[in-house]
């Protein structure tokens, strides 16, 4: 795993079980950066949420240690930690104004009243809710009462904030619409985040890098082009972003490129990426986005034949779903470049891509 020299957040060795016998976070080593907004992202179960309340102090690590600017916070309690926290369900205080709710964090610090009060007008100004300091939550939508929660993190300026899926309970259009605030407040504070979600767009849309989670494991950590053009096991390739995948058998390997034999016998060439070399098995990965749909073979890519099964209009693109090499869930997204595409469901094509655009993996059922 990526070190840096002196991380501003340290797991070194870190393992977690609740039982004493079964792992739910395996041997974690991350460093993070000062500044740096990191998501841990994965599907449920995968130890991500473990990991951030481990770093807050809710949970303790069973084996390794955890750093704080240099310090291990091992022993240290939660609320000694100086960490911002916002969480799904928002945690505000039900019988206190918004403005009583981010004066709480302040006072506990025995600030003096002027100082709370110009901190907490600074924190609303900050998330465009001054107008609301005298409501109660009850008062608030959903995306208020978020923008409080996350004032209420960074009024006494702590310089690591931690997130757990604190847009998990809005809308769509809200929930993207406080992605792009959060990432601008992160850019102008220059705090550090560690965000928690399952949602991959979002993991893609806020985070300067990305753990990926699985099986209390990062499989790969990366920045979000690297993460999704350049997926390092099968497992990454499916749980980012949508993936279209065929399985083989490794027939030759010739310098970094894989010759494979698909379980159909259709023969096709891809990046030697992740696989165990001539004559195991291999999962290809090939986005829909870097497919084309042609009337004819092309010698310059890998071509199979497809039959077209569904077609979904979706203003800059088509959705094609098509058959191919025996998976009739193979995804193309064609770029609406015309207007009149031309394509007809039951229609015989032909799918391509370049070699450099599959990716030879790690084979998973």
């Amino acid at each position: 795993m990526q070190t840096i020299d002196n991380p501003f957040v340290r797991f070194k060795n870190v393992q977690k079980s609740y039982d004493g016998e079964t792992l739910v976070v395996k041997d974690l080593n991350l460093d993070i950066a000062s500044g740096e907004f990191v998501t841990m992202l994965g599907p449920s179960g995968s130890g991500k949420t473990t990991c951030l309340m481990m770093l807050a102090g809710f949970e303790t690590a069973t084996h390794g240690d955890i750093e704080l600017a240099g310090r291990p916070i091992n022993n240290i309690p939660p609320h000694k930690r100086g960490i911002g926290m916002v969480f799904q369900n928002y945690a505000l205080f039900p019988h206190m104004t918004v403005g009583e709710n981010l004066a709480f964090p302040l006072k506990v610090r025995d600030l003096a009243k002027a100082e709370v009060e110009d901190k907490v007008r600074k924190a609303l100004d900050m998330v465009q809710m001054l107008a609301f300091i005298d409501r109660k939550p009850a008062q608030l939508s959903g995306g208020q009462q978020q923008r409080i929660a996350l004032a209420r993190a960074l009024v006494f300026e702590p310089e690591l904030v931690l997130m757990d899926e604190p847009l998990g309970a809005l809308d769509k259009q809200l929930r993207e619409h406080m992605q792009y605030e959060i990432k601008h407040i992160h850019e102008n504070l220059g705090v550090t985040v560690v965000y928690v979600t399952h949602d991959q767009s979002e993991a893609l849309t806020m985070s300067n890098r990305i753990a990926v989670f699985d099986d209390g494991i990062i499989q790969q950590l990366a920045d979000p082009v690297t993460l999704y053009e350049k997926p390092d096991n099968a497992f990454v390739a499916q749980f980012i972003g949508e993936n279209n995948r065929l399985n083989g058998t490794v027939q030759s390997l010739a310098k970094n490129v894989a010759t494979v034999k698909l379980d159909t016998g259709h023969i096709v060439k891809a990046l030697a990426v992740n696989t165990d070399g001539k004559g195991s098995r291999s999962m290809l990965s090939v986005r829909p986005e870097r497919c084309i749909v042609a009337t004819k073979k092309s010698s310059s890519m890998s071509m199979l034949d497809a039959r077209i099964e569904e077609l979904i209009y979706l203003g800059d693109h088509i959705r094609c779903r098509m058959n191919v090499a025996g998976d009739d869930q193979f995804i193309v997204k064609v770029p609406n470049t015309s207007g009149q595409l031309g394509l007809q469901i039951g229609a015989n094509l032909y799918v391509g891509w370049k070699t450099d655009d599959c990716r030879a993996l790690d084979y998973r059922q």
